[in-house]
């Protein structure tokens, strides 16, 4: 029997983008003391690395385990 998929399954609903996830991590930096604001601070364009290269990595290898069932397998998280 067909079941339609939930709204949070449906369409490309991925909850990672990169702007996110570098305010995220700018948002660590400065909570452990980093400085990202001034004519010399850069950290901020590690934080923008980290979060791109993160997000890619996750876009274009991440899979998912289905262990049992009709659908059992590894499938490509798109």
């Amino acid at each position: 029997m067909w079941m339609a998929q939930p709204p949070y399954l449906q369409g490309n609903n991925m909850a990672l983008s990169k702007e996110s996830l570098k305010n995220r991590i700018e948002d660590e930096l400065k909570a452990q003391g980093i400085v990202l604001d001034g004519e010399h601070a850069r950290a901020n364009i590690i934080a923008i690395a980290v979060a791109n290269a993160v997000v890619d990595e996750i876009n274009q290898n991440a899979e998912v385990a289905v262990n049992s069932g009709s659908s059992a397998g590894s499938y490509k998280v798109s």
